[in-house]
């Protein structure tokens, strides 16, 4: 098909021409910018710039090397499988992904994006019954699954949940009733294109209409199924690498969940549109090994992710004895990196061979990380940024420029060229709620008008956001909407702003702040539950660390420390000690709403 006869294509041209005109400083990146109109198109245009790159390097069996796997045998790998399910009569129906990431799971997206239907992938996190209760509500009619999800859709095909129909086991060697294995299906489908079926090769896309259906993990415990588009999501594939860069020298290695739209449009997508090659790691036990194995050099994380990095490497080195020689490194490459030299990566080589040697970006995202945490990474030498984004927005609306020059850590991230931002309802601090609108931000929640129309307006998404921006577009979070506390004088304090606080304390593992009731049981107290890094609190206090009152008094001494600049609205009243792990969405996010993450 003709790129002008692609339905969307001259709107993806337009945006092109925008971006291309745009005298934004910002665009950091614009040489590999192409226009898109859908998924489809994207990866052919792939495959025709970038064939004989390697796309992915999995490991297709326990023990072995790293497989390459081209963009020419991914795209051939993709046109199969889709043309066999659209053989057995799934076209335009929705389809679910679930497993541990992998080519397979890369190519089951592609597949039922790029022509069959819409994909909807799934948290493998989550109970049989919270996937039973998605896969009915959404009415999933086939489900691509890795062998370990076999037992539970097995389980919903025998009972005839909602519109299942069969099953796809991208482990499996063999097909059985009702459950196919891929292997068999991406050869049937090769078999089919040779004899000149053509059904999937010349699928059309509406770019307008439904392609990914997400559903969200709040941290409320509302879960809302969030509609994207194909504009939605090509929009975000071209705006997003203007700001961040990738090459076709590049090797991202994906650890977060694919079902997450960070992970996925952000690793996954955007890599595979730049020419990038994405390697999985086998999990978590398995990240060391396979970090010196492929030697990436981009990373995707959650701030809880870097935190623990940050603990790992500075036990290392207090372990050494070499903490000031390090501190002094990183204070001169903080100043020699404004000209350009990299003092830390020659003489901080061990720490940085930990990221397998090669590591150039890290990528935090997710939730807002400290600013202290990103100087730290970018003291050692790689370059550090975050992003802000919500599922709603495909999902990136902000990030820090991947350019020394443009950074600024206490900012979530600068706004994406193509974007609008604006605050409303702002308090005498200018904080408010962050709204967004753009082509990236989704048509609405799936079978649910009220939410819908409580979020979009006028086209404009309202975050649930607080926060302000500065004159360069540079977005700030102060924190979430229905979280804020309003004391009884009527101030208001964001909690995550104290959570940053104490996160900072070598002795808080994790933290949550609440509003509970005061003694008299009328007016709101600022309370803290917080997990002490015992590790950490063994060796300051020794023997004494047995002692859950010496513990709770160094906590104690900690939060006095925090309070102390702080005005008397904004103090800490009360501390609760946890000791067991906070109850937390699949997204690692803590649950406020929990009961048992404010108890003792």
């Amino acid at each position: 098909m003709e790129n002008k006869e692609i339905k969307g294509y001259k709107e993806a041209c337009e945006l092109v021409d925008k971006v291309l005109k745009s005298k934004n400083r910002y665009n950091l990146y614009k040489e590999g910018l192409r226009p898109i109109a859908n998924l489809k198109q994207m990866l052919e245009t792939s495959a025709e710039l970038f064939g004989d790159n390697v796309a992915f390097w999995q490991k297709f069996n326990k023990g072995e090397a790293y497989t390459p796997v081209t963009y020419k045998e991914t795209l051939r790998d993709v046109n199969a499988l889709g043309t066999a399910l659209i053989s057995r009569g799934l076209r335009n129906k929705k389809i679910a992904v679930i497993g541990e990431n992998s080519y397979y799971w890369a190519i089951s997206y592609l597949a039922v994006a790029c022509g069959t239907g819409i994909v909807v992938p799934l948290d493998k996190e989550l109970s049989a019954s919270e996937l039973e209760q998605l896969v009915e509500q959404s009415g999933v009619s086939c489900v691509l699954m890795s062998s370990k999800y076999k037992l539970t859709f097995k389980g919903m095909l025998d009972r005839n949940v909602g519109n299942l129909e069969f099953l796809v086991d991208t482990g499996a060697d063999s097909s059985v009733e009702r459950v196919y294995a891929i292997k068999e299906l991406i050869s049937e489908g090769k078999n089919l294109m040779d004899l000149g079926d053509r059904s999937y090769l010349d699928a059309e896309i509406d770019p307008e209409a439904l392609g990914v259906l997400l559903f969200t993990s709040g941290t409320t415990g509302v879960s809302k199924g969030v509609m994207i588009s194909h504009r939605n999501l090509c929009s975000e594939i071209m705006l997003a690498p203007l700001l961040i860069k990738y090459t076709q020298d590049d090797i991202f290695f994906s650890v977060l969940p694919l079902h997450h739209t960070y992970e996925c449009t952000c690793g996954f997508l955007v890599s595979l549109y730049r020419g990038s090659s994405i390697g999985y790691c086998e999990g978590l036990k398995y990240i060391q090994k396979n970090l010196q194995e492929l030697k990436p050099t981009i990373f995707c994380g959650v701030p809880l992710i870097f935190e623990n990095l940050h603990k790992a490497i500075m036990k290392n080195v207090k372990k050494q004895g070499k903490e000031a020689l390090v501190e002094r490194v990183m204070r001169i490459g903080r100043f020699t990196g404004r000209f350009g030299i990299d003092l830390p990566k020659a003489l901080l080589g061990k720490i940085r061979d930990v990221f397998g040697g090669r590591m150039r970006l890290l990528v935090s995202g997710g939730a807002p990380i400290r600013p202290e945490l990103m100087q730290f990474f970018n003291d050692l030498g790689f370059i550090m940024i975050q992003g802000y984004g919500l599922t709603e927005c495909a999902p990136l609306a902000a990030a820090i420029p991947s350019d020394r020059r443009y950074f600024n850590h206490k900012s979530v991230g600068r706004l994406m060229d193509q974007l609008e931002v604006k605050i409303i309802d702002k308090n005498d601090e200018g904080v408010g709620e962050i709204c967004l609108k753009g082509p990236n931000v989704m048509m609405g929640y799936y079978n649910n008008p009220e939410e819908t129309a409580r979020s979009l307006k006028d086209g404009w998404f309202h975050t649930g956001d607080l926060g302000y921006i500065d004159r360069n577009k540079y977005i700030y979070i102060t924190g979430r909407k229905k979280n804020v506390i309003i004391t009884a004088n009527g101030k208001n304090v964001y909690p995550e702003e104290l959570e940053n606080y104490l996160d900072e304390s070598l002795f808080v593992s994790e933290s949550m702040v609440w509003a509970g009731e005061d003694g008299e049981g009328h007016d709101k107290a600022i309370i803290a539950t917080i997990k002490p890094d015992m590790d950490e609190v063994r060796n300051y206090l020794g023997d004494d660390a047995d002692d859950p009152a010496r513990v709770k008094d160094l906590i104690q001494s900690e939060v006095d420390r925090i309070n102390e600049p702080q005005p008397l609205f904004k103090k800490i009243g009360k501390v609760v000690i946890k000791m067991d792990d906070f109850d937390k969405t699949t997204a690692h996010k803590i649950k406020r709403y929990t009961e048992s993450n404010k108890g003792e």
